[in-house]
């Protein structure tokens, strides 16, 4: 938006930051920060929020347009690879970095706008914004994903979600070896007391089943496989930190940086392997497997060669 506005006699000696908060019709809170990022200005000078303005001012206002949260942007994603093509639905191959939908504070890209960049013509009930979407994968979380694209599928592939119907089978390298070597984490998740952003197991969180079993044990660290009987956020990521072996790299839940660093990992190693489900036409079993992305195989191979 770019407009000159001229103060009015009733904000002669006003603070700017509380007089054009009241012209432009929004908060005190939400115009202050655009004093900090040059949007105001008065005979070619930036002006500051708490100068004050005279009756008859022109403040020139040069705010960018803001950006709809929710709004799907067409945009296509490097990296998204197509595992299996139905009239029904699509099996993706989520990149590491991308979110499965717009959502408040997310800019980067969406599987969502990536399909549509891709051709793919969506048509459900869900909202614009998550158009086919019944199931999501963390934005640092790689693997195989399904998007409904008829109504029939996404009622029908909702429902086996709800159920537990669906076979999610992830891979998982968690930091030492867990014991014991095959077993179920049964330990409510809830959001942390403390931070916004990460969750935890929380006696009253809601209630989370987490099945596992050792492949491959490297000293420092193994290779697990991982059925999720829920779908909490964060849940693998949460429940192997309670056990107090994290996803290697996983700092946010307690990885070490040393390790991660050695491993070349920027991220969790963490990757959604496999997808089971009954096809929403037939009722015939759908598997669909997703190979481990370039940093996560590299992190895989020097742990087995034993270089860490």
């Amino acid at each position: 938006m770019h407009t000159v506005l001229q103060i009015p006699d009733e904000a002669d000696g006003g603070r700017a930051d509380a007089v054009l908060a009241k012209l432009l019709e929004v908060s005190r809170s939400t115009v202050t920060p655009w004093f900090a990022d040059g949007y105001f200005s008065m005979a070619g000078r930036p002006l500051g929020k708490s100068d004050r303005l005279s009756a008859g001012d022109k403040v020139t206002v040069d705010i960018p347009e803001l950006r709809d949260p929710l709004a799907v942007v067409v945009e296509p994603v490097e990296g998204l690879k197509i595992l299996l093509d139905d009239e029904h639905f699509v099996v993706i191959d989520k990149p590491v970095g991308v979110a499965a939908h717009p959502s408040p504070g997310w800019v980067g890209p969406t599987v969502v706008g990536g399909l549509a960049a891709a051709g793919y013509r969506i048509s459900t009930s869900g909202a614009p914004e998550r158009q086919g979407i019944v199931h999501r994968l963390d934005v640092g979380t790689s693997g195989a994903m399904v998007v409904a694209k008829t109504e029939h599928a996404y009622t029908q592939l909702k429902q086996a979600f709800k159920d537990r119907t669906v076979d999610k089978m992830y891979h998982a390298v968690v930091q030492g070896l867990p014991d014991p070597l095959r077993g179920t984490i049964d330990a409510p998740i809830g959001r942390h007391p403390s931070y916004d952003w990460r969750f935890a197991v929380l006696e009253g969180g809601r209630p989370s089943v987490t099945h596992y079993e050792v492949l491959e044990a490297f000293g420092k660290a193994s290779l697990v496989e991982v059925h999720l009987e829920t779908g909490r956020t964060h849940q693998i990521r949460v429940h192997f930190s309670a056990l107090k072996h994290p996803c290697a790299g996983d700092l946010t839940y307690g990885a070490e940086a040393k390790l991660a660093a050695e491993l070349g990992l920027t991220r969790q190693w963490l990757h959604a392997r496999q997808l089971a489900f009954a096809h929403p036409g037939t009722g015939e079993r759908v598997e669909v497997f997703s190979e481990y992305p370039q940093d996560l195989q590299y992190a895989l191979d020097a742990l087995q060669r034993g270089d860490v």
